[in-house]
């Protein structure tokens, strides 16, 4: 009898979508999460332990052939739970070939193909509230009408050029008890090892034993997933005769965004506020990355100091496969500063009245004691004064006939 007890779990059937499955576990998950129902601890862990194994196509195959039957003892809790971690374990260590189950060593079976790697770019708004898209993708898939064998029964033969082996060896002197071998594929088999004639080639691949076919991929984004994240498509790779296909693997790379900068699970953003704002208070308003307009205030009284780091809490990046859990938003303040004159005299002992005092400072007399005063530095003109006085040196040069520094001459004896 088919087990059905982690279907039972999500309340699916075993026909179940892996819409249907990512559907029925948030669901369940927003109900029975720690944070909002601390008793149902358990409870979560058999939920998400369940969504772990049947929305993975490999381990839930596994899953509806062989059921929990074969899990070794201790790998079912007391009062029929999971048993967490020996679980996970025996399910999965036990049916692909991990260390303590009797598969997959010394190199046995079929041949694997490459991976196909292929990038999605999505925005940091796909990460934050999660994305499902299409993908259109080309590979390679055995002809049906030929059963990847390239022709009709027996039409294949052993390459005479290679003798079977897909490759040729060159032996080339390079000097006297030197000699240099060279490999390289066979060019009348292409290094498959056999050859078929012309007229016995198959009409739908030519004898090529694959076909091109366009396949969709549906991609789910969960919330938190990050940049350069990896999403596997088990065995949907390039398929040939003999060999079990690779995976395609979808990559993530975020885009840029133009306000929020991603630090693991927090965000981070600049903002400016003028200098009323630091002192007296300022409200502001954060277009967040869901759509949601977040007016956030510092009261009057919470002097603000240039490049000052505040933080938001809990309006961060959600955390993958626990989205209920967010990181923060921090903002670092920039503050801009009035133009120079901007209040009278008048205006400015009031504004030094409410100020903290001035730290006093003792002025010395004498003829040692010289008041200057401060200007704007202009890059472009040199060094202010300094410059100034260059340029009057140069001039008296030049004046004196010389047109720069005096010349030293040499005396003849």
């Amino acid at each position: 009898m088919a087990d059905n007890k982690l279907y039972d779990l999500l309340g699916v059937s075993r026909n179940a979508t892996d819409t249907d499955l990512k559907k029925a576990y948030r669901k369940l998950a927003k109900e029975f999460h720690p944070d909002k129902n601390p008793e149902a601890g358990e409870k979560f862990k058999e939920i998400s332990f369940a969504y772990e194994v049947l929305s993975n196509p490999e381990k839930r195959e596994i899953y509806d052939r062989h059921g929990l039957d074969g899990i070794k003892e201790g790998g079912a809790g007391p009062g029929g739970g999971f048993g967490g971690a020996s679980m996970f374990e025996d399910l999965f260590g036990g049916f692909f070939g991990f260390p303590g189950s009797g598969m997959g060593g010394g190199g046995r079976g079929k041949r694997r193909g490459e991976d196909t790697l292929h990038p999605l770019r999505v925005s940091l708004e796909d990460l934050y509230n999660g994305k499902t898209t299409k993908l259109q993708l080309s590979k390679t898939v055995i002809c049906k009408k030929c059963n990847g064998m390239g022709g009709k029964s027996g039409a294949s033969m052993r390459c005479k050029k290679c003798n079977g082996r897909g490759v040729q060896v060159q032996l080339r002197q390079l000097g006297p008890g030197m000699v240099q071998q060279l490999q390289s594929i066979c060019s009348d088999c292409h290094g498959e090892g056999e050859v078929i004639k012309e007229k016995d080639r198959c009409g739908e691949c030519k004898g090529k034993k694959v076909c091109n076919e366009t396949k969709i991929l549906e991609v789910h984004v969960d919330k938190g997933m990050r940049d350069g994240q990896k999403i596997p498509f088990r065995g949907e790779g390039d398929q040939q005769p003999g060999m079990e296909p690779g995976d395609v693997i979808i990559v993530l790379q975020q885009k840029e965004h133009e306000v929020f900068t991603r630090k693991d699970a927090d965000l981070v953003m600049e903002h400016d506020i003028s200098l009323t704002e630091a002192l007296c208070g300022c409200q502001f308003i954060v277009k967040h990355l869901d759509g949601r307009d977040l007016i956030i205030q510092n009261k009057p009284g919470e002097v603000i100091v240039p490049g000052k780091l505040k933080m938001v809490e809990g309006e961060g990046m959600p955390r993958h496969r626990n989205p209920f859990e967010k990181g923060n938003l921090y903002i670092n303040f920039n503050i801009k500063f009035p133009e120079n004159n901007f209040a009278s005299e008048e205006q400015l002992k009031t504004l030094e009245s409410v100020l903290p005092p001035r730290p006093r400072t003792e002025i010395p007399t004498g003829e040692n004691v010289e008041e200057v005063n401060l200007v704007d530095f202009d890059g472009s003109k040199g060094s202010g004064v300094h410059g100034a006085r260059l340029e009057a040196y140069h001039d008296d040069d030049e004046e004196d006939g010389h047109g720069g520094h005096p010349r030293m001459q040499c005396q003849h004896q």
